[in-house]
C-alpha cells in the first residue's frame, strides 16, 4: 500500500517582508503550528536584533526552534535538521499542520533536501601530501583573514565561487574560509559540489511559499525597521548581552544589527551613521536572500498582500490526495 507524505508548508522569502504576520494568520486558519527557520533567533536574549515574534504572537500560535540556546553556543545545520525534525513530529502528533518559516535558506534546505557533508573533503580522508597541501592551505587563508580582513577573502570567494559568495556572509569566517579551502583543494566551488551531491528522498510533501514586495516598499520597511529596533532597545539589548559575558569575539555577536551597534559602543560610527549602514546592510542581506530563494524553482512566488491567492494554493495542497 502506498505511504501518504507527512505535509508541510514552507513560507519563505527576505527580511522585513511580513513572514510573521502571515504565518500567524496561515496558522490560525489552517490549523498550524510554527517551525521557525532563522539562524538568529534560536539564541536567548537576542530578541530586538533578531527581530523575532513577539510573546503576544507566539502566544496566539505555538512556536518552536525561538530562544532554544545561549549566544556563546554553536549552532550548526545538522542540529538545526535535528531540531526541526523533531518539532515536525510533534506537530504531527497534535495532529496540525508544520508551517516552516524563516529566511535562513540552507536551513530549508538541509532538512527538505539534505545536510551537505562537506566533511567529504575532511584532511583525515587525503594522502599524506595532500593532507600538508590542505593544511597549508588553511594556514593561509587564516593568516590572510588576519591580515587583510574578511571583506577581502569574501570578494575572492565571489571570484572563484558566486554562488557560495551570496550565500555565506562576510562575517562567517568559518564557512568562508572552508569555501575557499574545498575550492583550492579540489579545484570545484562549493556550489558545485552542493549541487552535485544527491538529493536524499524527502519524507514530506512540501508546499514552498515565497513572500515578496516592490523592491522600495521593501527597503521602505527595512529603514522603518531599522528605527524601529532603535526605538525598541537594540543598544540596551548589546549592553546587556555584554554585561553578562557574551563578549564581541562571539559569531552572534558578530551578525548583523549586533555588529553594528558594538561599532557603534567603540566609538567607530556615530548614531546616525550606525543606523545608516545596518540599513544599507540589512538591504544586502535581503537581496542575497532573494538570490538565494531564487535558485529554487519549487518556489510558489505571491507578493505578500495577494492573501486570497496564497490562501487558495494553501487549501488546495491540504486536501489534494497525493503519495
Amino acid at each position: 500500500m502506498p505511504t501518504h507524505k507527512q505535509k508541510l508548508i514552507v513560507l519563505c522569502g527576505p527580511t522585513a517582508v511580513g513572514k510573521t504576520e502571515l504565518s500567524l494568520q496561515i496558522a490560525e486558519r489552517f490549523s498550524c503550528e510554527i517551525v521557525g527557520v532563522d539562524s538568529m533567533q534560536v539564541y536567548r536574549y537576542m530578541d530586538i536584533g533578531t527581530a523575532k515574534p513577539t510573546l503576544a504572537e507566539r502566544a496566539r500560535i505555538p512556536h518552536y526552534l525561538i530562544d532554544i540556546i545561549a549566544p556563546d553556543d554553536n549552532y550548526t545545520l545538522g542540529r538545526f535538521v535535528k531540531d526541526a525534525g523533531e518539532a515536525i513530529r510533534t506537530i504531527c502528533s497534535h495532529e496540525n499542520i508544520p508551517l516552516l518559516t524563516g529566511g535562513t535558506g540552507l536551513y530549508f534546505r538541509g532538512l527538505l533536501e539534505g545536510v551537505f557533508d562537506e566533511n567529504s573533503f575532511a584532511v583525515e580522508d587525503s594522502g599524506a601530501g595532500e593532507r600538508e597541501e590542505i593544511k597549508s592551505t588553511t594556514h593561509t587563508l587564516r593568516k590572510r583573514l588576519h591580515a587583510a580582513g574578511n571583506d577581502v577573502l569574501h570578494r575572492e570567494l565571489g571570484e572563484v565561487d558566486p554562488d557560495s559568495a551570496g550565500r555565506i556572509h562576510p562575517n562567517d569566517t568559518q564557512r568562508l574560509i572552508r569555501a575557499l579551502e574545498i575550492y583550492y583543494s579540489t579545484g570545484i566551488p562549493w556550489s558545485r559540489h552542493l549541487a552535485g551531491q544527491k538529493k536524499k528522498t524527502s519524507p514530506y510533501q512540501v508546499l514552498k511559499i515565497g513572500l515578496t514586495r516592490p523592491r522600495k516598499e521593501l527597503y521602505a520597511r527595512i529603514e522603518q525597521r531599522v528605527l524601529y529596533m532603535a526605538e525598541q532597545g537594540l543598544l540596551a539589548e548589546v549592553r546587556k548581552l555584554l554585561a553578562m559575558g557574551y563578549g564581541k569575539e562571539l559569531k552572534t555577536m558578530q551578525s548583523i544589527g549586533y555588529r553594528h551597534i558594538l561599532n557603534f559602543l567603540s566609538g567607530t560610527w556615530t548614531w546616525e551613521q550606525t543606523l545608516e549602514i545596518l540599513a544599507r546592510d540589512t538591504r544586502h542581506y535581503a537581496k542575497r536572500q532573494y538570490t538565494w530563494f531564487n535558485s529554487d524553482p519549487e518556489i510558489i512566488w505571491h507578493d505578500v498582500r495577494a492573501r486570497d491567492a496564497i490562501f487558495a494554493d494553501i487549501e488546495n495542497f491540504l486536501t489534494r490526495d497525493t503519495p
